[in-house]
C-alpha cells in the first residue's frame, strides 16, 4: 500500500505534463524568446562590449578589415547575420543573441532530460536557467559569450544523446558544436578535452555505452571535427580589401591572437579574480547611466538564490557521487567545477564576472540533478524554489532589461553588497 501511495503521489505531482518532451520545449523555447525579445532595443546605441564587437560586424558585412583581432570570428559573423536581417539598428545587433540564449535554455532542458530521464526534472532546470538572470542580461546584448555558451551547452546535449543512443552522427554533430563554440571564443576549448576525457572514462567503466563507437577512433573524430570546424569559421573573414587574411597565414594568426589573450592588460573597474565569482562578489554593471530619456541600468548577476544556493548543490552533488556513486551526479558536478577550473589556469591578467557565464549555468544542471536525485526527500520544494526565484527576478527585471529608474541613485535597491555598486 505504501508504494502505490507514492506511485499516486508521483503520478499527481507530473499529471499535468505530456508524455513526451517535445511540445514542452517547443513551449519554453517560445515562451525564453518572447522574454528575451521584450524592450531589446533599449538602449538604442551600444553598450559594454557592444561598442567592439558591433563595429567588428559591420567591418565584416563591408568586407572592409577584420577588427577585434584577438577572438575567433563566429560569433561576430552571428552579429552581422543579425544585421543583414534587421538592419544596422539595436534589433539586427542583438536579435541573433537572443536566440542563442533560447537555445541555451532549450539546451540545458535537454541535458538534464538526457541524463535523468524525467521530463520533470527537465522543465525545471529550462524554467531555472530563463530565471537565473545572467541568461536573460546576455540574451539582450551582442557579445561573444552568449554565443560560445549556446554552441557549447548544445555540443554537450548532443554528445550526451549519442552517449544515449549511439551513432557516428550525433557524435560528429557534437564535435561540430564544440568547434563552433571555440570559433566564439577560445574559452570553449577546454571542452573538446573535457569530452574526450568523459568519453574514454566512462567508455571504460560501461562498454555498452556509446555503442557503435570505438574509443580511439571516436576521440580522433572528435578533435578533427572540432578543429576543422574552428578553421572553417574564418571562411567568411578572407581576403578583406584591408590587411587580408588568406588560408596560408591562419596557424601564424592563432599565434597573435594568443599573444593578445595573454598580454598584461591595465587596470579596470570591473575585474575579478575567478574564485569570487561563485561567491557573487563583484558583479558588472553594463550599464547605469541616463539614455533614451532616463536613468537606466543593466546589472549582470547571477540569481542570488540559485547562485549561492546553487553551490549547496554542487557540494551534495559530490557528496551524493561519493556515497552512491551516482554518474549523473558526477557529470553535473564536473560540468560546474571543470568550468570554473578552466578559469583559475587559463593565463590572462584580467578577469570579469560574466567570464562566471557557462558556469552559472551549468550550477542550475546541478541544482537540478540534486532535486532528481533526492526527489522522494525533497518532495514538491522544486516548485517552491522556482517561486522564490521567480519572486527575485520580478525584483530585479527592472535593472535586467534596462528599464526607467526613478533616480540616479536607485541602483542602491539592488546592491545588497558594497562590492556590488
Amino acid at each position: 500500500m505504501k508504494q502505490t501511495g507514492k506511485a499516486t503521489r508521483g503520478t499527481a505531482i507530473n499529471a499535468w505534463l505530456p508524455r513526451t518532451p517535445l511540445p514542452v520545449a517547443i513551449l519554453l523555447g517560445a515562451v525564453a524568446e518572447a522574454l528575451f525579445l521584450v524592450r531589446v532595443a533599449v538602449p538604442h546605441r551600444p553598450i559594454f562590449d557592444e561598442i567592439y564587437y558591433v563595429p567588428a560586424a559591420r567591418a565584416m558585412l563591408e568586407r572592409a578589415y577584420l577588427l577585434n583581432r584577438e577572438h575567433p570570428p563566429l560569433a561576430k559573423e552571428l552579429i552581422a547575420l543579425g544585421i543583414r536581417l534587421f538592419g544596422d539598428t539595436p534589433v539586427g545587433w542583438r536579435f541573433m543573441s537572443t536566440l542563442a540564449g533560447t537555445a541555451t535554455v532549450l539546451a540545458v532542458f535537454a541535458i538534464v532530460q538526457l541524463m535523468t530521464g524525467r521530463l520533470r526534472s527537465a522543465l525545471f532546470a529550462g524554467v531555472l536557467t530563463i530565471l537565473n538572470f545572467t541568461v536573460l542580461v546576455q540574451a539582450r546584448i551582442a557579445m561573444l559569450d552568449t554565443f560560445m555558451t549556446a554552441f557549447l551547452l548544445a555540443g554537450i546535449a548532443t554528445i550526451a544523446w549519442a552517449m544515449r543512443d549511439g551513432g557516428w552522427g550525433k557524435w560528429l554533430a557534437g564535435a561540430m558544436l564544440l568547434g563552433a563554440a571555440t570559433a566564439c571564443k577560445w574559452a570553449a576549448a577546454p571542452y573538446v578535452a573535457f569530452a574526450a576525457f568523459a568519453f574514454l572514462l566512462l567508455k571504460r567503466g560501461h562498454p555498452q555505452r556509446w555503442p557503435g563507437l570505438a574509443p580511439l577512433p571516436a576521440v580522433a573524430l572528435l578533435g578533427l571535427v572540432s578543429v576543422a570546424t574552428y578553421f572553417l569559421s574564418f571562411a567568411p573573414v578572407l581576403h578583406f580589401r584591408v590587411d587580408p587574411l588568406t588560408w596560408r597565414g591562419l596557424p601564424s594568426y592563432q599565434y597573435y591572437m594568443y599573444e593578445q589573450q595573454v598580454q598584461v592588460l591595465p587596470h579596470h573597474t570591473y575585474q575579478s579574480d575567478w574564485w569570487t565569482w561563485p561567491l557573487l562578489i563583484r558583479p558588472i554593471w553594463y550599464l547605469y547611466e541616463v539614455t533614451d530619456g532616463a536613468q537606466r541600468g543593466i546589472l549582470m548577476i547571477g540569481n542570488p538564490l540559485l547562485m549561492w544556493g546553487g553551490l549547496v548543490a554542487v557540494a551534495a552533488c559530490l557528496w551524493g557521487w561519493m556515497t552512491s556513486r551516482s554518474a549523473r551526479l558526477l557529470a553535473a558536478f564536473a560540468l560546474w567545477a571543470g568550468s570554473v577550473a578552466t578559469f583559475a589556469l587559463i593565463p590572462k591578467s584580467l578577469g570579469f564576472y560574466y567570464y562566471y557565464y557557462p558556469s552559472s549555468i551549468f550550477i542550475v544542471i546541478a541544482i537540478a540533478a540534486v532535486f532528481d536525485h533526492w526527489r522522494a526527500r525533497l518532495g514538491k520544494w522544486d516548485e517552491r524554489l522556482v517561486i522564490a526565484a521567480f519572486i527575485l527576478a520580478l525584483c530585479y527585471f527592472p535593472v535586467l532589461s534596462a528599464q526607467a529608474l526613478g533616480s540616479p541613485r536607485a541602483f542602491q535597491y539592488w546592491t545588497w553588497l558594497p562590492s556590488w555598486v
